[in-house]
């Protein structure tokens, strides 16, 4: 008699504004995940191995993107989740969400132009050796769209000492940055290695039908990564 694996569990969660939670939700079932709906009022997260939080308008952005969401009761246990070592990966307004909660280092800002930005654009990888990029080959180049009025990453001189020298910059714009982003940056992994945000959709380039499927590259890491936690450390029944 043969036996199926349970699939990788991932949370997806939803806040009042988050309008790529879908997306996320159906690009992990593509690549294999079973994606679990947590509710920003949820103050636990159910058996998961990885958390996503979506790109979208979090409370309307209101005060500043990512700013009223940090204090969502969700975010509580997703804190605590990050500080036991699970994954965490911010997409879009999920990496705003992170900075301003403190998961992820700097801040995102206003783009440059000003105005709202939305176009597929080009990548480089920086590091293959996390748990989100293990799919892709150094520097090698990503087609993936960003859509984005607050995408500007930005940090001190320090600090973006500090996150040269440590490697935490994982993803770069190639070429001109759509956002005006501190030294290119489209993506940074925390000093564990266990919590990433970029400003890219990778959700939305997982099929051939829209143009790429570089997403997948990131996205599958992920599932991937979480397949390694459960084989080695199996949920309890």
């Amino acid at each position: 008699m043969s036996t199926t694996a349970p699939k990788p569990r991932v949370a997806v969660v939803t806040f009042p504004g988050s309008n790529d939670d879908r997306d996320a939700a159906l690009a992990l079932a593509r690549l294999g995940a079973e994606p679990v709906p947590v509710w920003h009022a949820d103050r636990e997260l159910p058996e998961v191995r990885a958390v996503v939080l979506p790109g979208g308008f979090s409370y309307g952005d209101y005060l500043r993107a990512g700013a009223l969401a940090r204090f969502a009761p969700v975010m509580e246990s997703v804190r605590a989740f990050a500080a036991d070592g699970g994954l965490v990966l911010g997409i879009c307004n999920g990496f705003q969400v992170l900075c301003e909660a403190g998961l992820l280092p700097g801040a995102l800002r206003p783009n440059h132009s000003l105005s709202f930005v939305c176009r597929d654009v080009l990548l480089r990888v920086e590091r293959t050796d996390t748990a989100f990029t293990a799919r892709c080959a150094k520097r090698q180049r990503l087609s993936i769209p960003v859509k984005h009025g607050e995408g500007c990453f930005f940090a001190g001189p320090e600090l973006l000492s500090e996150l040269e020298a440590s490697g935490q910059i994982v993803l770069r714009y190639e070429g001109e940055s759509p956002n005006g982003s501190v030294a290119g940056i489209a993506g940074v992994v925390n000093a564990e290695g266990n919590v990433m945000g970029l400003m890219p959709h990778p959700e939305h380039a997982v099929d051939a039908l829209s143009g790429s499927t570089d997403g997948a590259l990131l996205l599958g890491s992920l599932v991937d990564a979480v397949r390694q936690i459960e084989s080695a450390q199996p949920a309890a029944a």
